[in-house]
């Protein structure tokens, strides 16, 4: 009565054909690549924290100026990765916070976060109208937002930095959190150099043993920083440094997610220099606010 059906055909039906199969293309690790971005991360930490320590009550400026040199990068770094639309109009909004937050951090009567925040609201708001003007544009600003989100915050979050310069501790916080976060970044690189394993993703040329050591390296000088910090004891400078590191290491791994999630869309690679300068500068920008808030809420 009803059609008979055999094993064989059921099976067969069911089974996918091997045609249907894609296969995963594992992007390879560059070594030489990995110890590039390394030696750029520690650059930038030593140029953050010789920046903090010159820094004094009357005398903020220069250090507030290493800053916008950073957050210019920061800028160029992540346009050219992201693409925003309205590039150039998002790039001239980011800029103007840039100068705009860095000056209230010099100036402000008091020190506190809550002016930079608005400062950040309000470039993000202006960002987006400018996105607005232009139909193509237009069509694209809720699948740019949250770059749009990175592009003016991190401004912020650099500034906080000259903000935290102004606390009694903050110049002993910088020298921890950006020494942790530079070294973490640094290790968790020549890490994915030697032993980029295990995979995190196929397409994500990163290790999970790069991150934990990372973390780990950078929690490790912290502490180790701490005992000869008259303020400060091992296991509350590790405390920091441990923050400061995992915000650091995955801001960076962060970055490299975003790029391959726009190379597997099938965007057009970006500027090679300028792909590759995002995560550590990303990694950077998220440790800053950490290391005020751990301050203000844990050290005081």
């Amino acid at each position: 009565m009803f059609p008979s059906t055999s094993p064989a055909t059921s099976a067969d039906a069911g089974a996918p054909d091997d045609d249907d199969l894609e296969e995963i293309e594992i992007t390879p690790v560059r070594p030489a690549l990995s110890v590039a971005i390394a030696v750029f991360s520690g650059l930038v930490g030593i140029g953050l924290i010789f920046g903090a320590q010159s820094s004094s009550p009357g005398a903020r400026v220069p250090f507030a100026l290493m800053l916008a040199g950073v957050q210019v990068l920061f800028v160029l770094a992540w346009l050219m990765a992201t693409r925003p639309p309205a590039l150039l109009a998002v790039g001239g909004v980011c800029l103007v916070v840039a100068g705009w937050s860095d000056l209230h951090a010099v100036r402000a009567a008091e020190p506190g976060l809550g002016t930079l925040g608005l400062i950040g609201l309000a470039g993000v708001a202006v960002a987006v109208v400018s996105q607005a003007i232009r139909s193509d544009d237009r069509r694209r600003i809720s699948e740019s937002l949250r770059s749009t989100l990175v592009l003016v915050l991190g401004m912020v979050a650099f500034a906080s930095l000259v903000m935290l310069s102004r606390i009694p501790l903050g110049t002993q916080v910088i020298l921890l959190c950006v020494t942790a976060s530079a070294v973490a970044l640094m290790v968790a690189r020549i890490a994915d150099a030697v032993y980029p394993n295990p995979r995190l993703a196929p397409q994500v040329p990163r290790g999970a043993s790069g991150v934990i050591f990372g973390a780990m390296a950078g929690t490790l000088l912290s502490a180790v920083i701490g005992s000869y910090l008259f303020t400060f004891s091992p296991s509350s400078a590790a405390v920091v440094g441990l923050v400061a590191a995992v915000f650091a290491v995955l801001a960076d791994l962060a970055a490299d997610y975003s790029e391959a999630g726009r190379q597997m869309a099938g965007d057009r690679p970006t500027l090679w220099v300028a792909r590759h300068m995002q995560g550590p500068l990303g990694g950077f920008a998220l440790a800053a606010p950490a290391a005020y808030a751990m301050t203000v809420l844990f050290l005081t």
